[in-house]
Order: structure tokens, then C-alpha cells, then sequence
């Protein structure tokens, strides 16, 4: 290159790194609705069906350059490899093989959202960390909490970034860049997981600071409003590196879906994508860990044991699902009761290896008349019951705190809050449709269309352009799903996303995913069940 690429990047690169991630989910949304909706089989060719998040939004003429517009804003003349002035003298978008052109996009795209992501933390520390005001109101210990180890992360971010645009001059045609993401997630990345970790601590921080100080409250929102900013929120920057090693893995993922099969450069993404996933998953591990643990304590102090005590606070034990249900009295053939006496109130806590039965007493203490190990519950749905019967199943514990075999007949508010403690309770049970670890060359799916937050435990936190198997959905609006990127599985409202409808994209989709997962086929089935259950 005639230039440095970094002067180049940042001459273009207008976009804070917010409206980037925001800008790339919403083309990858619309580029699914289009190919969904070609349904003729003649329509389209493999490599157009491809989901990605880098492909255009209209049709593409055959074997032209695809037209990819990510990153365009108003100041910017190129967005894209095949913009860079050097690519478009050079001749070889004439040469190189459409697909060839998608993968050198892909590539281009994972440094051009570092350079992105490196100027939204760039503006985190100088406009927010290091505004004179702002030290002056908050204390060492909770400036330290606020914006946690954040300079590693900066520092680590623009060696990363030093490295790709290194590579990317080297070469008008991009050799391989996940060879430098290996390297970087193995030697720096543990940064993220330090980071990540203090978030539960930083949110709890961010909230009592402006409920207790109002002179932050206000230093905050001036520094929000400067046009710097572009209407984001102090918030917003302080979620960056979450979201980016996110976004990189899903990066790593769209590179190893273009490249050739059995070559180097496929042996170098699944290793980088191995590496971010095993990141990911410590940061994941690293927020719940704190939560848990709250958790659990507060729960012991709420309960009182009717039975023999069972210890409740472990490193290893977490809480999955806790509720009100309602339990039938008497015999369980009894249909001539039709008043409300028929049933009582009981309670439960569900733990990944426990279950705890309770009886709500006053003080907002919980009385644990039976108990049983998770691996010993049996559920079973009762059908055509009558509506007194209405969202009725049987828990059965085959050995309970008396060692016994014990059966509940429960009743549950809703279809949905029934189906979600059946698949709770015993989260083996065949769902309605199968999952995606059993290989089925068709199975329901849906592409998530607005984000969603869990706010239950059973629950699954969706980001734009998720794209999930549905394995089972209610008639009140709920659907079980399983993440074809990490096979993270739970509930979410049915209205946050839209079923795909073309069998060839969802049979694209999973192939995508069988191949992004090909070097874990000896875990194979251990994916399917590595979320929170």
C-alpha cells in the first residue's frame, strides 16, 4: 500500500464502534429476510444462500464483486477491501473468484471493527476515565470499579489492531488474519476475562453512583451530550469489551464458513475460533460466578428445613429456576372437584443438581418439606383433563428426602410456565423438535430481530441476528430455543424474532455450524447441553 492502512482506516472509519456492531447485525438481519424469501431452488446458487454477516442486502449480479456496505457513512468515499484505491488499480477483482472476494471481506472486515472498537475504547478513556471533573468526584476505589482494568484492554486491543494492519499491507490480497487472532487470544486475551468478570461489580457501582452522587449524574450526562459521543450512552462504552470478544469469535466464525475446506487457512480459523470460545466461555463463567453465589446466600437464609437439612451453598451448585406452583390435594383421579380448594400453594427452587420443595411462610421464609438430586426427577403432562386440569403435569421423585419414590400433581399459571418447568425439571425429556446436535437436515428455525435481556434463569439473552433452532414453542407466545454459534439453550418471547421459512437456508445454516463446530465432533454431545442446565 501506497499509505499506511491505519492513516487509511481512520480517514473512513467514521463509525464509533456501537453503531458499527449496530450497522452490521441489522444488514445480516435484512440479508436473511431476502434470502429467505427466495424460495425457488433455481433462484439462488450455495454460495449465495450463505449467512453472512458481511453479504449485501439486494441481489447479486453473477460473479460480480459482492457489495457490501457496513461501514458506509457520510464522510467516507471506500467502506470495503475492494474500495481501497490500491485493490481497485491493482486488477484483481477481475481475477479473483467471487468467493475469494467474499473471504478477503470478511477478513477486512474483522480489522476495520478492531480500528472501530480500539476508537469507541479510545473515547472511554479520554473523555470519560480521564475527565479532570470526573476524578475529582469519584474515589480511587471506585473509579477502580467503574472502569476496571480497562487500559490493559486498550493496550492489548491496539497491539492486536498494529498487528492486522501490519498484514493487511503486506499484501493487496490478504494472506490469513486468524493466524494473528490465535496468537493473540492465547498470549493477551486473558485481559477480557478480568474485564468481563467485574461486571456484576460495575453495574451495582455505575447504578448507587448516580443514585448517591448528583454531581456525577450530572458530569455524565454533559459528557454524553458531546457530538464526540453520537448520542451513546456512558453505558454503551462500558460494555465494549464484552461485546467485542463476542463479536470476534462470530468474526472468526463468518472467515471459517468462506474459507476453503482442509486448507490452512480453515486448520488457522478453527484453531483461532477454538481459542475465543474457550475466552468467551470464561467470561460467561467469570459474570455468573459472582451472581451465583449471592444467589445461593440469600437463598440459605430463607429457608427453614421441615426435613433433614440439606447443606445449599456449593461452588458447584447454581440456581436454575425458582416459582410459585400449585399442588393438587387428594387422589389424583379426581375430576369432581372443580373449585380452586382442589389445589394448594407450594414453591419451588430448582439447582442444577437439586430440587427443593417449600411451602411459603410468613417472612418471606421458605419451609422445605421434601427434597430429591435433579438426576432423579420424572415429569409427565397430563392431557385433555378439563380446564380445572388446564397446564397440569406430574413431578415424580424416584427417591425423595425420605428415600422413597414420591408424585406431585402440580399446576402451573400458563402452557408456557408448565412446558418451561418440565423442561427444567427434567431437561433430557425429548423436546417437541429435535436439536441441533442430532444432525436432523431440517428442524424450525429463527433469526432474532430484537435484542432481549433473560430475566429469569431459564431464559437465553438474544443479540441481533442470533439464529436459533426452535426445539419447542407454546401456544401463549414462547418459544425453547438452541444457539447455533455457542448451543446455548432457553426460553424467549416468540415475538423477538422471525421463523425462517426457506428449508435450504436453514439446511445452510446448520451445515455452517456443523463445520464452524467440526473440530469438537469428539464433544458433539456435549454442545447440546453445555448452557446453565
Amino acid at each position: 500500500f501506497s499509505c499506511s492502512l491505519s492513516d487509511l482506516l481512520h480517514s473512513f472509519l467514521g463509525l464509533l464502534y456501537q453503531e458499527y456492531r449496530d450497522k452490521s447485525t441489522r444488514e445480516e438481519i435484512e440479508t436473511r429476510r431476502l434470502q429467505d424469501s427466495q424460495t425457488d431452488p433455481e433462484e439462488t446458487s450455495p454460495s449465495e444462500e450463505t449467512p453472512s454477516e458481511a453479504e449485501p442486502t439486494s441481489t447479486i449480479e453473477n460473479k460480480a464483486p459482492p457489495q457490501i456496505n457496513l461501514l458506509r457513512n457520510s464522510n467516507s468515499r471506500f467502506n470495503l477491501w475492494q474500495d481501497l484505491p490500491e485493490v481497485q488499480s491493482s486488477g484483481v477483482l477481475s481475477i479473483l473468484q467471487p468467493d475469494e472476494i467474499k473471504l478477503q471481506e470478511a477478513m477486512f472486515e474483522l480489522v476495520t471493527s478492531e480500528a472501530s472498537y480500539y476508537k469507541s475504547l479510545n473515547l472511554l478513556v479520554s473523555h470519560f476515565m480521564e475527565n479532570e471533573r470526573l476524578k475529582k468526584i469519584l474515589h480511587q476505589s471506585e473509579a477502580h470499579i467503574l472502569f476496571s482494568n480497562v487500559l490493559d484492554v486498550m493496550a492489548v486491543s491496539e497491539r492486536f489492531l498494529l498487528d492486522l494492519e501490519q498484514r493487511v499491507e503486506e499484501n493487496i490480497v490478504i494472506s490469513d488474519v486468524c493466524d494473528i487472532v490465535y496468537q493473540h487470544t492465547v498470549n493477551h486475551f486473558s485481559v477480557y476475562i478480568t474485564y468481563v468478570s467485574n461486571q456484576t461489580y460495575q453495574e451495582r457501582a455505575y447504578k448507587q453512583l448516580l443514585q448517591d452522587k448528583p454531581a456525577f449524574r450530572e458530569v455524565i450526562s454533559q459528557l454524553e451530550l458531546d457530538p464526540k459521543c453520537k448520542g451513546l450512552s456512558f453505558s454503551s462504552f462500558l460494555i465494549l469489551p464484552f461485546q467485542r470478544i463476542t463479536r470476534l469469535k462470530l468474526l472468526v466464525q463468518n472467515i471459517l464458513k468462506k474459507v476453503e475446506e482442509k486448507s490452512d487457512r480453515e486448520s488457522t480459523a478453527l484453531d483461532a475460533h477454538k481459542e475465543l470460545e474457550t475466552v468467551v466461555k470464561a467470561c460467561n463463567e467469570g459474570v455468573r460466578k459472582m451472581s451465583r453465589t449471592e444467589q445461593m446466600i440469600s437463598i440459605q437464609k430463607k429457608l427453614e428445613f421441615k426435613i433433614k437439612s440439606v447443606p445449599i451453598i456449593s461452588h458447584s451448585r447454581w440456581l436454575l429456576k425458582q416459582g410459585e406452583l400449585q399442588q393438587m390435594n387428594g387422589p389424583k383421579t379426581s375430576r369432581t372437584l372443580r373449585t380452586k380448594k382442589l389445589f394448594r400453594e407450594i414453591y419451588l427452587f430448582l439447582f442444577n443438581d437439586l430440587l427443593v420443595i417449600c411451602r411459603q411462610i410468613p417472612g418471606d421464609k421458605y419451609q422445605v418439606f421434601d427434597s430429591a438430586p435433579r438426576g432423579l426427577l420424572r415429569v409427565e403432562e397430563l392431557e385433555d383433563q378439563g380446564q380445572s386440569l388446564a397446564n397440569v403435569f406430574i413431578l415424580r421423585l424416584l427417591e425423595n428426602a425420605d428415600d422413597r419414590e414420591a408424585s406431585y400433581m402440580l399446576k402451573a399459571s400458563s402452557q408456557s410456565e408448565m412446558k418451561r418447568w418440565m423442561i427444567s425439571l427434567a431437561p433430557n425429556r425429548r423436546t417437541k423438535f429435535v436439536s441441533f446436535t442430532s444432525r436432523l437436515v431440517d428442524c424450525p428455525q429463527i433469526q432474532c430481530v430484537h435484542p432481549y435481556v433473560a430475566q429469569q434463569p431459564d431464559e437465553l439473552s438474544l443479540e441481533l441476528a442470533d439464529v436459533l433452532n426452535i426445539l419447542d414453542k407454546t401456544d401463549d407466545g414462547w418459544i425453547f430455543g438452541e444457539r447455533l454459534h455457542d448451543q446455548e439453550r432457553g426460553w424467549f418471547p416468540s415475538s423477538m424474532g422471525e421463523e425462517i421459512l426457506n428449508p435450504k437456508i436453514r439446511a445452510q445454516n446448520l451445515k455452517e455450524c456443523f463445520r464452524v463446530h467440526k473440530s469438537d465432533d469428539s464433544q458433539r454431545r456435549k454442545l447440546g447441553s453445555r448452557n446453565r442446565q
